[in-house]
C-alpha cells in the first residue's frame, strides 16, 4: 500500500510535466506569430511570401507534438489516480508509454479543433494576403 504522501507527490510530479507541456504550447503559438510576421516584413518579392508558411507548418507540427505529450501525461495521471491505491506497479515511473494507445498521433492532433482554429486562421490570412498582393501586381506572384 502506498502512503498518501507518496501518492500525492507522484500526482504532483505528473501535473508539473503537464503544466510544462501546456506552457510550451503557448510559447510555440507566440513564436509562430512572431516568425510569420518577420517573414512577411523581410520579403523582397512576393514569392518569398511562401517562406512564411515554413514556420507556420513547422510550429503547427511541434504544437501538436506538445499536445500529444500533454495528453499522454494526462492519461498517465488518470492511470496513477485510478490504480495507485491498489498496487505499487510503476511507482514514480514517469514513462507514459503504457498509455500510448489511448492518445491520438501527432499528425491527427494537428487537426484538433484548438490547433486547427489557430493555425488554420493564420494560414488562411497568409493565403488571402498572397492573393491580394498577386491581384495588386497584375496576377504575378513574382512582382
Amino acid at each position: 500500500m502506498v502512503s498518501d504522501e507518496s501518492f500525492h507527490q507522484e500526482l504532483e510530479q505528473i501535473q508539473n510535466v503537464i503544466d510544462r507541456q501546456a506552457s510550451n504550447s503557448f510559447k510555440i503559438k507566440g513564436w509562430t506569430v512572431t516568425l510569420v510576421v518577420v517573414a512577411l516584413l523581410f520579403r523582397t518579392n512576393n514569392f518569398q511570401l511562401f517562406a512564411a508558411f515554413i514556420p507556420l507548418i513547422g510550429f503547427w507540427f511541434l504544437d501538436a507534438y506538445y499536445l500529444k505529450q500533454e495528453r499522454r501525461f494526462r492519461e498517465l495521471y488518470n492511470w496513477v489516480r485510478q490504480n495507485r491505491p491498489d498496487n505499487e506497479d510503476h511507482l514514480f515511473d514517469m514513462d507514459p508509454s503504457r498509455v500510448d494507445g489511448d492518445v491520438d498521433g501527432t499528425a491527427r492532433l494537428m487537426l484538433n479543433n484548438s490547433l486547427l482554429w489557430f493555425y488554420g486562421t493564420v494560414g488562411i490570412l497568409l493565403i488571402l494576403y498572397s492573393a491580394i498582393l498577386t491581384f495588386i501586381n497584375g496576377g504575378t506572384i513574382f512582382g
